[in-house]
């Protein structure tokens, strides 16, 4: 069971009304938004800094910001997470090669050098302590402007709050998440673990 239960999906009429921007990112509402809504202020102001940090301003894709998001989750072990995460790169149309290939992302002819730069910098950016250097500073802006750099760094930090938020919580993962997770990570060892709803 998870450490709060999530609320209703018609708890709070506003979150609800907001939530219905993730029937596009994931195709349902998910469980970590439900749970937020004991206090709605708070799950309303996530959903809206969600909506700001997705929104496509630079050359930074859609799809790009989700595979982002793995890579800091992954860092940090959020499987809620990993697995939202690679469903949204999926449905946003990141290539299948990619797709299938995440893992190796350093090395694999799927990802162009200006990709690994941005996920190099995800993966430093998510440690602790926290590994973002000179050497990632230059590869950025070898590819990237700042205010491409500054949407990268709302991802990582959003699932940063997202990776604290669901592994404290062991929010129940949704069924649709897990289908995701096991076809793309589970060659790699995911597993749900404490986001089965039922061992925590």
């Amino acid at each position: 069971m998870a450490l709060v239960n999530p609320l209703l999906p018609e708890h709070d009429e506003n979150t609800k009304k907001l939530a219905e921007f993730f029937n596009e990112t994931l195709g349902f509402c998910p469980n970590s938004v439900l749970t937020m809504q004991h206090r709605p202020a708070i799950s309303r102001a996530f959903i809206n800094l969600n909506k700001a940090v997705m929104a496509n301003e630079g050359r930074v894709t859609s799809a790009l910001k989700r595979m982002i998001a793995w890579v800091s989750s992954n860092a940090t072990g959020c499987r809620y997470c990993q697995a939202h995460a690679i469903r949204a790169a999926e449905r946003y149309g990141a290539k299948q090669e990619q797709l299938d290939n995440i893992w190796e992302y350093k090395t694999h002819p799927a990802f162009s050098e200006a990709e690994r730069a941005a996920l190099d910098f995800s993966l430093a950016a998510s440690q602790v302590p926290n590994a973002v250097n000179a050497d990632i500073k230059k590869r950025l802006y070898n590819y990237w402007d700042e205010g491409e750099i500054v949407e990268m760094l709302g991802v990582i930090s959003l699932f940063g709050y997202l990776n604290r938020w669901n592994d404290s919580m062991a929010t129940t993962m949704e069924d649709d998440a897990i289908d995701s997770g096991q076809k793309y990570l589970a060659k790699h060892g995911f597993n749900v673990g404490k986001h089965d709803g039922k061992n925590y």
